[in-house]
């Protein structure tokens, strides 16, 4: 193994960096360029790193208020924002794609989601009656109550959360979320 160059410091004395983020670096460091380029690395491009910490932002958030949410309610994280899906939606219904796509599962996924929830008596499974090869998950009376207390908690929970942000800045958040959200509804 190669000893490190004298501009690094040894791997041990490397302090971590956030996930996302690349390594501080010196000019001409390895951490700048590969060993065979002039240019900078493609790795440290910075849409790479915004993307990276957008993930790690939601993770962060997921397991912090999923926690919160399931040990308040007994509600799964997931099972809420299906739920809210359901809740918001005309009928209180959505198909199984439709849930799918909303939620990042697969068909497969959802359908599994959906038979535990029903399970538990938050939603119920409808066959469409113009087409009986779509079925709808459709929230039941248990499903909204469980919601209802849910909802109350997660609002308590996000209003903490984002404590430090103004109204302008929730306001500035939620336009680019949109946009975001918009623009990865786009497939090449």
């Amino acid at each position: 193994m190669p000893s490190p160059r004298p501009t690094e410091e040894p791997a041990e004395n490397q302090k971590p960096h956030p996930a996302g983020a690349p390594p501080e670096a010196s000019p001409g460091g390895p951490a700048a360029r590969p060993a065979n380029a002039s240019g900078p690395r493609v790795i440290d491009d910075p849409l790479i790193t915004t993307f990276g910490r957008l993930l790690e932002a939601s993770s962060r958030l997921e397991q912090r208020l999923g926690a919160d949410m399931q040990a308040g309610t007994g509600l799964p994280h997931v099972w809420f924002e299906v739920l809210i899906r359901l809740a918001r939606s005309d009928g209180g219904r959505l198909t199984m794609g439709a849930l799918a796509t909303d939620i990042a599962l697969t068909t497969g996924g959802v359908t599994r989601l959906i038979d535990r929830m029903r399970a538990s008596g938050y939603v119920e499974r409808r066959p469409d009656p113009a087409d009986r090869r779509v079925a709808y998950a459709v929230v039941t009376d248990s499903g909204r109550d469980i919601l209802d207390r849910a909802a109350a908690a997660h609002a308590r929970n996000l209003r903490e959360v984002f404590a430090g942000f103004d109204e302008a800045a929730l306001k500035s958040l939620d336009g680019l979320l949109d946009r975001l959200r918009e623009a990865a509804s786009h497939t090449p």
